[in-house]
């Protein structure tokens, strides 16, 4: 039985309805680029042209950890999850001070980090497991845990549209956590490891062999399983992954447009698309980060990056800087006159006529 229901696609009539009037608009047609096509995203995924601009974006940082953390995949020990989550928890993160910036509230969830004392019942509410297992050598997560990491996010997709969320972003907090990412991606996209598998939080060459290493042990242990999202999450994801991927998929089933952030939250969704299909259609790739896998993820999500700045810091930091990004195109389409209201005339072509 499928997890979720069958999702239904943005409206297609919006979309050409908002194109139409993107060629009213006071500009040459087109001249505005992507702004134009993300416009027509927005109309369609609410369903109206003009669309509204949004009142009430989110950020929900997924925070865990995982144990293969302690082969020595990260530049960074594992306490340092816990102590990220107090600073978010603080408004002290880059993700606090972009969000802020774009009109954008942020909320964290603990899903696994490897401490008992969560900062507050409400961070801690969905938390799986302290930490999850090391994919090297064991199955990251057991079939209820997994279970539960997926509920996990599809219940705060729930809460956060119920209470009047109107564009979700997810972020990700956790030592470790690009390489269960890659090995997702490398299980999805049938791509060699090594071609997929980057610096994370800053690894040196002697690291960079040692990730390669927990991909490739990671990888083969999910040789009989890679049809199969829910186990592969189960054996080299972890719960914060699989919360994400609940996360994206409810989010298109709730008809809420959602914005990518880098490798680990676009590697959720590259499972999120395989328990629901046609999800990607609800999500914008906010930028493409320095790591190899991201871009293969974007690849097999057929999804085009906004912009590339060589972010690769997480937390949903990327999609926070698109934000700004998404509501001018909106802006674009809902504010600007068209020809017939500024009085300007046009060519037989539709353009403005040449002085």
């Amino acid at each position: 039985m499928s997890l979720f229901p069958p999702i239904e696609p943005p409206d297609h009539e919006a979309a050409a309805a908002a194109r139409a009037r993107q060629r009213q608009l006071t500009k040459p047609p087109g001249s505005l680029g992507r702004l134009e096509e993300l416009s027509a995203w927005v109309a369609a995924c609410q369903g109206r042209c003009p669309p509204r601009q949004f009142d009430r974006a989110r950020v929900v940082v997924f925070a865990g950890d995982h144990g293969v953390a302690g082969a020595g995949v990260s530049a960074y020990p594992a306490e340092v999850t816990a102590q990220m989550v107090a600073n978010f928890d603080a408004g002290g993160a880059a993700i606090n001070v972009l969000a802020d910036l774009a009109g954008a509230g942020v909320r964290v969830v603990d899903i696994a980090v490897d401490t008992d004392t969560p900062l507050s019942p409400a961070i801690g509410a969905y938390k799986v497991r302290r930490g999850s297992g090391n994919i090297a050598v064991e199955d990251a997560l057991s079939d209820e845990e997994v279970h539960a990491a997926l509920e996990a996010g599809r219940r705060i997709a729930d809460e956060e549209v119920d209470t009047g969320a109107d564009l979700l972003i997810a972020g990700d907090m956790g030592i470790g956590n690009t390489t269960p990412a890659t090995t997702l991606v490398a299980a999805l996209t049938n791509i060699e490891p090594v071609a997929l598998i980057g610096r994370g939080t800053g690894v040196d060459d002697a690291g960079w062999a040692r990730k390669t290493a927990a991909v490739r042990d990671a990888l083969y242990r999910t040789r009989h399983d890679r049809s199969d999202p829910v186990a592969l999450l189960r054996i080299c994801g972890g719960a914060d992954l699989a919360a994400m991927a609940g996360f994206c998929a409810q989010a298109a089933v709730r008809r809420t447009p959602l914005l990518l952030d880098g490798l680990v939250t676009t590697a959720a969704a590259l499972v999120a698309e395989r328990l629901a299909p046609g999800a990607r259609q609800w999500w914008q790739a906010a930028h493409r980060s320095t790591e190899p896998a991201h871009q293969a993820a974007l690849e097999q999500l057929e999804l085009q990056p906004l912009f590339d700045l060589g972010l690769r810091l997480g937390e949903g930091t990327g999609a926070a800087v698109a934000l700004p990004l998404v509501r001018a195109a909106v802006a674009v389409l809902t504010s600007m006159a068209t020809f017939a209201e500024a009085g300007i005339s046009t060519g037989t072509d539709g353009v403005p006529d040449g002085p």
